[in-house]
């Protein structure tokens, strides 16, 4: 189980998180400001910080950007309903993942869960070679291979899929993805996204989506499942 960091001035929230995580194993620690949050991840070496947006003293988006300059400590962001634009800013700053407020705890604790285990098999290249879950990346060769089966992609399949493997667990928004694997020119062809990750699917075997994850209007993230 994990140390969880609750940022959040909800005091309802923090105690039903509190109960609720505790139940569930974890070591809970809360904070009800952004300055309070930012000393206790210095502090406290959470394993994973929950981090709600909305904070009286800092934005959300700020304490994200600052816990990133020093620390990779996985962050879920909570994000009222209907803010797309601002789960987008949150990912583009470093969160992790979103949830939606109001959520389940059996959701919230899934996605802890799968937040910590993809942090630590956090896709770090050794060497030349790049291992998330049963895919080996061979990245002097452009190569990824399946219980020793090549499988073959393009060039660009390979970028794309090699970037989503260097960010493991993590939602990489649409424009992440299209500046980095397309080049600094690009960044609002959702539409490249879609038929690429299409033909990723296909050739991974991942019919449901399962692997290869699409975040509806966010962009996509790679599981090491």
């Amino acid at each position: 189980m994990a140390r969880v960091l609750v940022i959040d001035d909800d005091r309802a929230l923090l105690q039903a998180l509190r109960v609720g995580l505790a139940l569930r194993g974890h070591e809970v620690i809360v904070a009800v400001a952004g300055e309070e949050g930012l000393s206790k991840v210095a502090l406290e070496d959470p394993e994973i910080v929950i981090l709600d947006l909305g904070l009286p003293d800092l934005d959300g988006l700020e304490v994200c950007h600052r816990i990133r300059q020093w620390s990779e400590v996985p962050i879920i962001v909570l994000s009222a309903i209907g803010l797309e634009s601002r789960k987008v800013a949150a990912l583009d700053g470093g969160a992790n993942d979103y949830v939606t407020k109001p959520f389940g705890m059996a959701e919230l604790e899934a996605r802890i869960r799968t937040a910590i285990r993809d942090h630590r098999s956090d896709g770090t290249p050794k060497g030349d070679q790049l291992v998330v879950g049963e895919l080996e990346f061979d990245l002097v060769h452009h190569q990824v291979m399946r219980e020793g089966k090549l499988i073959e992609l393009t060039a660009r399949e390979f970028d794309l899929l090699a970037y989503l493997a260097r960010h493991v667990g993590k939602v990489c928004t649409h424009q992440m993805i299209l500046e980095h694997v397309w080049g600094p020119d690009y960044g609002s062809e959702a539409e490249y996204l879609r038929v690429y990750v299409y033909r990723l699917r296909r050739k991974l075997g991942d019919v449901g989506g399962h692997q290869l994850r699409t975040s509806p209007g966010i962009g996509y993230s790679l599981s090491a499942d």
